[in-house]
């Protein structure tokens, strides 16, 4: 079975290659402008348990599931973070508002986050 972070990393170098392709250049098209970050150390992340809805739960053993939620909800958070918006689901670009309900988007494959065992945290 091929990893999540692996699928993550093909998708990222396939559409690289075709942006350079279709612009004539070469290159990351990220580098200067991201940076790297540790998710696994977050402020409110433990390795034995979180709370999530009120409730505590124990985190999985499995280390690729526990990072997939942790970048889900790092990813839905980040504009809020960022001072963007008030609220994930106001940041039109985001799939927050479509796995809450709140939007009927075409994009999100709820089926497939419900496999992951992924879950939308309160912000």
């Amino acid at each position: 079975m091929i990893s999540l972070n692996h699928s993550i990393g093909i998708l990222l170098a396939s559409y690289t290659r075709a942006i350079n392709i279709q612009e004539k250049t070469t290159g990351s098209l990220f580098r200067q402008k991201t940076k790297a970050i540790c998710l696994n150390e977050l402020q409110g992340i433990s390795s034995n348990w979180f709370t999530l809805y009120g409730a505590t739960f124990m985190n999985v053993q499995i280390p690729e599931f526990q990072y997939s939620q942790v970048c889900f909800n790092y990813i839905h958070a980040n504009p809020v973070r960022a001072g963007l918006v008030k609220k994930p689901e106001d940041w039109e670009f985001s799939s927050y508002a479509d796995l809450k309900g709140l939007r009927n988007g075409n994009l999100v494959n709820r089926e497939r986050v419900a496999q992951l065992g992924l879950v939308l945290a309160r912000y």
